[in-house]
């Protein structure tokens, strides 16, 4: 019993690997004009696209190559039939496609370490294409044009396996190691002493000294975009691929750029982060390392005329009127795309920051004339954002009193409705307004009220951020509305976006954080508010209200000796926490300044307890202010990554003691610190 049709069956036949084969050009496009994307945006639907295309393109392509070599296969006395012999012209776009765009090669950094995996896809692949090339082949025009793009098609997915080796861990480390330094040799040096050679053994003792690194920071650069670029470079190249990679750098590269960073305000110094942050997004994601390099320009003109020649030579050589219309259109579709894509791949070369970077570094008449012509076309055919600007905003108060209701219709299958909950509801805030204060933080220490002590001293960190986080909740809307100063509504408005965004880090990013049980206390926390507003539902019409009822129930009495150790719920502890902020005797600004360093302390402490690897991956995802902070505090040395050698005579100052982070203990413990090396959350602002 059949269950379609013949005429179905057979119209499905016909029809199957001419699908595929556009298919799988369709999706190559969405790939290259949208993949970059992800990079500034932090929407989930651009992910979703991207996850798509990306996985169904490999797909697509093996399988079409399947069907084309069992098509093939099944047709012996058909081999020479010109539609077949057209179709078996499909097989090297195929591996064109299996090589994707320049501007994705890898979706997670999980890819970068499967590239032995693409390895054998590439031998496979290529075998199987090169099996339907010798069934088809004919002797025809059509055959030989086969040829240069089997050489594009090889090239190209030569070049993502390429790219994800270089990219793995383990290779991209190993690429960053020096040579090994035997230093003078000893045994030589002692033999010509007992010879009485000394002087000569003592002029080669002196030949071996190594002159410092120079620097290149701070040249002037005339090239419109340039400035920065140029800087951000050095800095990428010399050392935060060292830092990516976990290697321990010299205090001379500290120094240079702490000189370097401590020029800047604090904007230009956000900026020279943002363009680092984007050459390691296009290292660890894209083919960034092999297509700006000699090699990469020469693999890139040999693919980009392999394929002109081949549509010129299909257009002036090859009878159409012996294959079907409707396999001659498919063709040129594939031969268009394929240019397409090319030509797409060339101007994103020309037009990116890697290409500015290789001007600015010739500093000729003719570079610079370059450079001022393509520079005005940057923002119009590419975007100029490197990363989203945003932090997600999650908020404790609003999760527990919002309808739980809306996505029940939802399949509960993989937690679909627990998913779309969490992204429907957060929001997100443009981080302009926190650079600002985050900067001068690294450069400057205060002290804090001894009264707050026991909300960030005496508990864990996780602890600390939502006992902070509710109670500025609680505090928000009273101070707020009591006064019409605009600079005080910027200072809650800071501490509040704040005060979301590392919520959002403990609940939906844990693994950026230190090792605690966070999840835990935050599910405890929401059972006792829920709890708390469903026995008050009545009462409660707005969130104001429920913010006015949790600050009228006594806590005079501490909870945790009420309510012991079971549960780890907060609740009223912020609730103290509050009212204990209430109570200060100081003007409303200052007080809110106040919350804010401590809000700002706090995310330079996630920052520097994150490791990078943890921050790479979130680059694929639009960025995290906290990744920009982490990496701003190594080059202001405020990070274990550098190394005093071995009679330096170097004085650290105590104020950078406590910024030197350490290794959180297995296991939740008290964040109970001695002075000099407690974080500034914990010793005061």
């Amino acid at each position: 019993m059949q269950i379609f049709p013949e005429s179905v069956r057979k119209l499905w036949n016909e029809w199957e690997l001419r699908l595929m084969v556009l298919l799988s050009l369709f999706l190559q496009i969405v790939l290259i004009i949208f993949s970059n994307r992800r990079k500034y945006r932090v929407t989930p639907w651009i992910r979703i696209l991207i996850w798509s295309a990306y996985l169904s393109a490999d797909w697509v392509a093996t399988v079409s190559l399947g069907t084309l070599s069992n098509s093939q296969g099944d047709s012996e006395g058909k081999l020479l039939d010109p539609n077949y012999t057209l179709m078996a012209f499909w097989a090297p776009f195929l591996l064109l496609h299996l090589g994707g765009p320049d501007t994705i090669t890898a979706y997670s950094l999980e890819d970068n370490e499967l590239w032995l995996r693409h390895l054998l896809g590439l031998v496979v692949q290529v075998g199987v294409a090169f099996y339907v090339f010798l069934r088809s082949w004919a002797g025809t025009p059509l055959t030989f044009l086969s040829i240069p793009m089997f050489v594009a098609g090889i090239i190209k997915y030569g070049e993502r396996t390429c790219v994800l080796r270089s990219a793995s861990k383990n290779h991209f480390r190993d690429s960053l190691l020096p040579v090994p330094d035997p230093g003078p040799d000893y045994a030589d040096f002692m033999e010509e002493y007992w010879e009485g050679k000394l002087e000569v053994a003592r002029m080669r003792k002196g030949n071996i000294v190594q002159k410092p690194r120079q620097s290149t920071v701070g040249d002037d650069i005339t090239i419109p975009g340039g400035k920065y670029i140029d800087k951000a470079y050095f800095l990428f190249e010399n050392q935060f691929r060292h830092l990516y990679a976990n290697l321990i750098l010299s205090l001379d590269d500290q120094q240079t750029s702490e000189r370097f960073i401590k020029e800047l305000s604090f904007e230009e110094a956000f900026k020279v982060v943002e363009m680092e942050l984007s050459f390691l997004y296009d290292v660890l994601y894209t083919k960034a390392t092999l297509v700006y390099s000699p090699l990469g320009i020469l693999l890139r003109i040999a693919s980009f005329f392999s394929t002109i020649s081949t549509l010129a030579a299909f257009c002036f050589f090859i009878d159409r009127h012996e294959f079907s219309n409707i396999d001659i259109n498919i063709t040129y579709l594939l031969l268009l795309g394929a240019i397409f894509l090319e030509i797409y791949a060339i101007i994103m070369l020309i037009l990116s920051d890697w290409s500015i970077v290789w001007l600015s570094s010739k500093k000729n008449s003719l570079t610079d004339s370059i450079c001022r012509a393509i520079t005005p076309f940057r923002p119009v055919l590419t975007s100029d954002k490197r990363w989203s600007g945003r932090m997600a905003q999650n908020n404790l108060i609003d999760s527990c009193l919002r309808d739980k209701t809306k996505f029940n219709q939802f399949p509960r299958f993989f937690d679909m409705n627990k998913f779309l909950e969490k992204y429907w509801y957060m929001s997100w805030e443009k981080v302009d307004d926190m650079k600002e204060p985050i900067f001068c933080c690294l450069l400057r220490k205060k002290k804090l009220f001894e009264t707050l002590r026991w909300s960030i001293i005496d508990v864990e960190f996780d602890h600390s951020i939502l006992l902070w986080h509710i109670a500025t909740d609680l505090c928000y809307p009273c101070d707020v509305d009591k006064s019409p100063d605009t600079n005080l509504k910027s200072w809650c408005k800071l501490s509040k976006c704040l005060s979301e965004y590392m919520l959002y880090l403990l609940v939906m990013c844990p693994f950026m954080l230190p090792k605690g049980i966070g999840e835990f206390r935050f599910r405890d926390t929401c059972s006792e508010a829920k709890r708390f507003f469903q026995q008050r539902r009545e009462s409660i019409s707005n969130r104001n209200e429920a913010c006015r009822l949790l600050l009228e129930v006594d806590t005079e009495v501490e909870p945790i000796k009420v309510k012991g150790d079971k549960s780890k719920s907060v609740l009223f502890e912020a609730c103290r926490l509050a009212k204990t902020l209430k109570s200060l005797e100081m003007e409303m600004g200052e007080k809110w300044k106040m919350v804010n360093e401590v809000w700002v302390e706090m995310l330079c402490y996630a920052a520097s307890h994150c490791g990078w690897i943890q921050h790479g991956q979130q680059l694929r995802r639009g960025g995290e202010l906290l990744t920009h902070v982490c990496l701003l505090m190594s080059h202001l040395g405020l990070s274990e990554q550098f190394q005093i050698l071995e009679g330096e005579n170097v004085h650290v100052p105590r104020s950078l003691l406590g910024w030197l982070p350490r290794q959180p203990p297995p296991g939740p413990t008290p964040r109970s610190y001695s002075p000099e090396v407690a974080p500034p959350a914990a010793r005061g602002l």
